[in-house]
């Protein structure tokens, strides 16, 4: 693989993100799911409130022990502190890195069942430059996969098109320096029990890691953003499972270790 002008520093920024002991603050909710918690305690939901909600965790003394990076939202990133401090000045002061979430939603596929696909590959790769330039130095885009074995859900289309939805957002994150989150959530809803979720997880994680590869995007300049598998919501037992991965040039290993 030809190495790019950001390697080095996509490589340093999954580091950093990794840092142990340290995680990652998901503030990226979108303007209206903010406004339903600012009206849950009687607050208008304007942009000066929710900048001050933003505020009260970005500034937080010594948010910095503890968070190594902060997921934002697109109106987020261009805020600033009622003092005048952008956001990004703020969160790196405290040694967080600012980072934006790129997606746009779901979609649902035609005639699969409720099975959906994400949106915002229209004008992606100018999007993350923009995010750059502001200071933003990772990315995170979510795909989502339901599990309703009647319904033969996941459906192998689904786990293809999303896989390969979550390379292409990574190759372009990586090509216009933001670090890419990789995020292919499996919903808990039904009631199957765990080991249907387990294999599913497996099946879909390791077909998102070929899709990965294919497009030559740079493994060690991402992060991989699973769930702890739970027992879905509908049964009354508490198990999980964890997941180890071991990744050559051509498979994906990944061994399920239920406890």
């Amino acid at each position: 693989m030809e190495l790019g002008s950001y390697d080095a520093e996509l490589r340093e920024t999954a580091a950093r993100l990794s840092d142990r002991g340290r995680g990652i603050l998901a503030s990226d909710e979108s303007t209206g799911t903010v406004g339903k918690r600012l009206v849950s305690v009687g607050l208008e939901n304007n942009e000066t409130n929710r900048r001050d909600f933003r505020e009260l965790f970005y500034t937080a003394p010594g948010i910095g022990n503890h968070i190594s990076g902060a997921i934002m939202f697109h109106e987020t990133l261009y805020q600033a502190c009622e003092d005048g401090t952008s956001f990004v000045d703020a969160l790196r002061a405290q040694n967080v890195l600012p980072g934006i979430k790129v997606d746009r939603g779901l979609k649902p596929i035609p005639r699969l069942n409720g099975e959906t696909y994400t949106e915002g590959m229209d004008g992606l790769a100018e999007r993350c430059q923009n995010y750059y330039a502001q200071g933003a130095r990772f990315a995170k885009w979510r795909a989502v996969l339901k599990i309703d074995p009647a319904l033969q859900c996941p459906s192998s289309t689904a786990i293809e098109s999303n896989a390969i939805g979550l390379a292409l957002y990574a190759a372009i994150a990586q090509a216009n320096g933001l670090m890419p989150i990789v995020e292919p959530e499996i919903l808990i809803d039904g009631n199957h029990p765990i080991d249907v979720s387990a294999s599913v997880a497996a099946q879909v994680i390791s077909a998102v890691y070929q899709k990965l590869h294919a497009h030559r995007v740079i493994l060690e300049g991402t992060l991989l953003k699973p769930q702890v598998r739970l027992e879905n919501k509908s049964m009354h037992t508490f198990r999980l499972v964890l997941y180890v991965f071991r990744i050559t040039d051509t498979k994906v290993w990944i061994s399920l270790i239920f406890a």
